[in-house]
C-alpha cells in the first residue's frame, strides 16, 4: 500500500492513466475535496478474503481481516487530507482523493515550488499516521504483545477480538509512515528528499536526483513483487512513471520559463460562423489538421468547437455550430508565459485556447503546439 501526492500532468507524459481511470465511485466530500474509490478497491477485499479461506480461516476471522481493510482505509484518507488541507494553507488546490488498491492519490493541482512548503504538505500526510498510532498507543497494550514467545503471539494474535484488530491497526499505520517514508519519489519520502536537496541544488537538479533514486527503488520493489508480494509490482511502475513523468515536467516547466504565448501560438486557422453547419466543419476537418476551432461573429470570439464536439454530434451533420459549440471558454493573451497556460489547461483540463492581442483574435494555442515548442527547444540545446 503506497501513498502518493498525484499532482495534474501537463503533457502527454506526465498523465498518469494509475490515476486518471474511469469507473471511480464518489463516497463523499471534505472541505471542497471530492473524495472517491476505484471499482478495483474491490479486487482487493476479494484477494483478502480468497488468502483467509485458503487458510480454512473462519467466518469471524475474514470479516475482521476486510473490517481492518476499510478502516485502514480510512486511515489512508485522513492521511491524504493531511497533504491536502496543508497544501491549501499555501493556496494549493486538491481536485479529489482516489482510493485504489494500492493505497491513495491526492490530485493535488500543482506543487508548491519553494521546498519548505513542499516539504510540510509531504510530511503532512505520515505525521497523520503518527498521530493515529499514537492515539492507539494510548488504548493498546503493545508491550503485552512481545512478552509472549512466537507461537502463543500468533496463537494469541489470530483470536478476531476487538483489541486484536486495534493493534493490527496499529501495526499498519506505522508501516503506513516507514514505508511511505521511504525516498521513493514521487511518494512522500521521495518528495520529503527533493525538498531538502532544493535548498542546495534547486528544484530541476533536486528532483532529477529524486526521481532517478526513486526508478531505483521501483525496480526493485518490481523484483521483490515477483517473488513476494504481486502488489508491489503495481506499485513499482506507479513508482516508476511518477518518477518520470515529474522529472519531465519540473525540466520542461524549467525549459518553458521566460516563453511567451506568442512564440508557439498556432496563427493559420480557421475562423468559423455560428452558421457553419456541422458537415462544413468535417470537410475542414479531414482535409487539414486542425481539430479544434474558435467561433467567431462580427470579429467578436462567441466560442469555441473541439474535436470532441463535433464526435458527439456526427450523426447530425446539419446541425449549425452555434448550437453545438462551447460557450464558455478562456482565452490567452499573447504576452503570458507558456508556463501559465499548462497551469490553466491542468485546473480545467482543456487543451485549446483562442490566443488575444488587445483583445482581438489573431491565432490559438493547444497543448500539441506547446509540445512541439518543447520539442524544438530541446533539440536546440
Amino acid at each position: 500500500m503506497t501513498n502518493v501526492i498525484g499532482v495534474n500532468r501537463v503533457d502527454k507524459y506526465l498523465s498518469l492513466k494509475l490515476i486518471n481511470m474511469k469507473g471511480a465511485l464518489r463516497i463523499g466530500s471534505v472541505s471542497g475535496i471530492k473524495i472517491e474509490v476505484h471499482w478495483t478497491f474491490t479486487l482487493l477485499l476479494i484477494w483478502v478474503a480468497f488468502l483467509e479461506i485458503q487458510k480454512g480461516s473462519e467466518l469471524n476471522r475474514i470479516l475482521l481481516n476486510e473490517a481492518l481493510i476499510f478502516v485502514l482505509f480510512i486511515c489512508v484518507v485522513l492521511h491524504e487530507l493531511g497533504h491536502a488541507l496543508t497544501a491549501k494553507k499555501f493556496g494549493v488546490k486538491t481536485k479529489n482523493i482516489l482510493l485504489l488498491p494500492i493505497g491513495g492519490v491526492a490530485t493535488l493541482e500543482k506543487m508548491p515550488e519553494k521546498p519548505a512548503q513542499e516539504l510540510l504538505i509531504a510530511l503532512a500526510g505520515p505525521a497523520v499516521n503518527v498521530l493515529i498510532a499514537v492515539l492507539l498507543l494510548l488504548v493498546v497494550p503493545v508491550r503485552s504483545y512481545f512478552n509472549f514467545d512466537s507461537i502463543v503471539l500468533e496463537e494469541m494474535l489470530y483470536e478476531p477480538t476487538l483489541q486484536n484488530f486495534l493493534f493490527y491497526l496499529f501495526i499498519a499505520n506505522v508501516m503506513l509512515v516507514v514505508f511511505n517514508l521511504i525516498p521513493a519519489f514521487p511518494m512522500d519520502g521521495g518528495r520529503v528528499l527533493r525538498a531538502l536537496l532544493s535548498f542546495k541544488l534547486g528544484r530541476v537538479t533536486a528532483t532529477d536526483i529524486a526521481a532517478s533514486i526513486g526508478q531505483g527503488l521501483a525496480f526493485l520493489f518490481f523484483v521483490l513483487g515477483l517473488f513476494f508480494n504481486p502488489f508491489l509490482i503495481l506499485i513499482a511502475l506507479f513508482i516508476f512513471l511518477g518518477a518520470y513523468g515529474e522529472n519531465q515536467m519540473v525540466k520542461q516547466g524549467d525549459l518553458l520559463k521566460g516563453h511567451l504565448v506568442k512564440e508557439a501560438t498556432l496563427t493559420n486557422i480557421t475562423r468559423l460562423q455560428p452558421d457553419n453547419n456541422l458537415q462544413e466543419v468535417i470537410d475542414i476537418l479531414l482535409a487539414g489538421t486542425e481539430k479544434d476551432f474558435v467561433v467567431i461573429e462580427n470579429q467578436k470570439i462567441i466560442g469555441i468547437l473541439t474535436q470532441k464536439d463535433i464526435i458527439k454530434n456526427v450523426k447530425t451533420p446539419s446541425v449549425l455550430v452555434r448550437d453545438i459549440m462551447q460557450k464558455k471558454f478562456k482565452t490567452v493573451d499573447v504576452s503570458m508565459e507558456i508556463i501559465k497556460v499548462l497551469q490553466i489547461k491542468g485546473k480545467e483540463n482543456n487543451d485549446f485556447y483562442p490566443v488575444v492581442e488587445n483583445g482581438k483574435l489573431v491565432g490559438a494555442i493547444d497543448t500539441t503546439n506547446i509540445s512541439e515548442f518543447i520539442l524544438l527547444k530541446t533539440a536546440s540545446l
